[in-house]
């Protein structure tokens, strides 16, 4: 893993435009002053033995060695090795449902951007415990193992879409069962399900995978999104989905479905509106379970790499005082940087 000690050096990067900017305003004013003297070849043939190639050269080489010293006061690193640290913390799986109904708008901006707006913040909220992640619709599919990898976490949610199942439905059940093999085999560390669902279309073993679930530790919360009142589902060419008799249709939190799934696996429902109650509900249930050893891994050292860089900025910048602007009698004729 690579990265800077301090990054924030580099924007001196912003000097080198500038620097190469006023050398070349420097080339320019410098040729018009020799105007004023003669022609070019007049005054080449006058100072034999000036090098305008060797000028640019050594100009160049110092801006190569300038940009080297400021990449070395930055402090590249490169992480030497992965260390497991142990620390206090649950197993969180949350599975999220995509099917086309989570496209409904009684809920700003819709159901499933308000979901993983939801989500985002709950991972903010996440220190020492591991997240993974499950999309749904027809079929269940882990969209993220389960990781301390809060921002790649994050990466995943904006990625998030309908389209990513192909099969439409609402496998609750398929999902908790995925949820319960995504777990570490680590009997100790405190484990919790999310549902974010809208609980229409559901297929009939949520509530036995619930129960299962809870026999085995397992808290499940669910979160309903949606309202109760409905809202059709739109489509990409701004009309909304309709029945096979032309009917639009009208998708519906099945709130008590998803209040009974809550309740086999003796977690919590809430539902989720416009606010962020639901959000903060959740994140109190998931701070009253107990704590437990966890593991993750990490990068524990950096080794520094700048003595590589320094030996390439003392060369060139040896190399600029080495390199003369005149031409060497000896090797006048030598047309080397011509």
């Amino acid at each position: 893993m690579f990265r800077f000690a301090n990054p924030e050096f580099l924007y001196l990067l912003l000097i080198l435009p500038v620097l190469l900017i006023f050398y070349i305003y420097i080339i320019k004013a410098r040729k018009r002053a020799i105007k004023k003297y003669g022609t070019p070849e007049l005054i080449s043939s006058l100072m034999p033995e000036a090098s305008p190639k060797r000028r640019q050269l050594k100009y160049f080489v110092l801006f190569t060695a300038l940009a080297v010293v400021i990449f070395i006061i930055a402090g590249p690193q490169f992480g030497s090795k992965r260390e497991t640290v142990k620390h206090q913390g649950i197993e969180v799986m949350v599975c999220l449902d995509i099917s086309n109904s989570m496209l409904a708008q009684d809920i700003t901006p819709n159901r499933l951007e308000k979901a993983k707006q939801m989500l985002s913040r709950l991972t903010d909220g996440l220190e020492n415990d591991k997240m993974g992640l499950i999309v749904f619709a027809g079929d269940a599919f882990t969209q993220l193992p389960i990781t301390s990898d809060y921002i790649s976490a994050k990466m995943f949610l904006s990625s998030i879409n309908p389209s990513m199942v192909s099969t439409q439905g609402t496998a609750i059940g398929s999902a908790i069962d995925l949820a319960m093999r995504s777990f570490t085999p680590d009997d100790n560390a405190g484990k919790a399900i999310v549902i974010i669902t809208d609980g229409e279309n559901h297929e009939g073993n949520a509530v036995q995978a619930a129960t299962e679930a809870a026999d085995k530790g397992v808290k499940i919360n669910v979160v309903g999104i949606g309202l109760p009142k409905g809202a059709p589902i739109p489509l990409n060419n701004n009309d909304f989905m309709k029945d096979n008799a032309g009917n639009v249709v009208i998708t519906q939190l099945n709130e008590a479905m998803c209040q009974e799934i809550a309740q086999a696996g003796k977690g919590m429902y809430i539902r989720a509106d416009n606010t962020n109650s639901a959000l903060k509900a959740i994140q109190g249930e998931l701070d009253k379970m107990t704590k437990s050893e966890v593991e993750s891994q990490v990068y524990s050292e950096y080794d520094e790499q700048f003595p590589f860089l320094a030996w390439i900025a003392l060369v060139l910048i040896v190399a600029e005082i080495i390199i003369s602007e005149r031409k060497n009698r000896l090797f006048r004729n030598v047309k080397l940087f011509s």
